[in-house]
């Protein structure tokens, strides 16, 4: 079965769907098998949250310095900005996520506003 198996319209949907499915989900159920057996502080859950953690940090850097769509029409140096200024808010708010997020996203607005 592939993906260009057959000619309904719905097939791609589905097969996207049941694909990307099996992808995430057996690493799910794998985790949570194995979450329940792994101390916190284990070296294997470090390493995990490291890797995770530069993922996240190297998806970031690339939005910032290479982006796609309208924000590539913005300054980098902007979005440099935006980006020390949400990660400044975040450590002033004692880590709070959200408040990080919305500082950014309201300097990267207000510089295109200005624009």
């Amino acid at each position: 079965m592939t993906f260009h198996s057959n000619d309904a319209w719905w097939w791609p949907f589905v097969f996207i769907l049941v694909a990307g499915w099996l992808a995430t989900d057996a690493w799910r159920y794998l985790g949570v098998y194995l979450g329940g057996r792994i101390r916190d502080d284990s070296e294997v859950l470090v390493l995990v949250r490291a890797i995770a953690t530069a993922l996240v940090a190297a998806v970031i850097g690339n939005l910032i310095l290479f982006p796609s769509g309208e924000l590539a029409s913005t300054p980098v140096a902007l979005r440099i900005e935006a980006e020390i200024a949400g990660f400044a808010a975040y450590q002033l708010a004692r880590k709070t996520v959200v408040v990080g997020i919305i500082v950014a996203e309201a300097i990267l607005l207000a510089g295109l506003y200005a624009l």
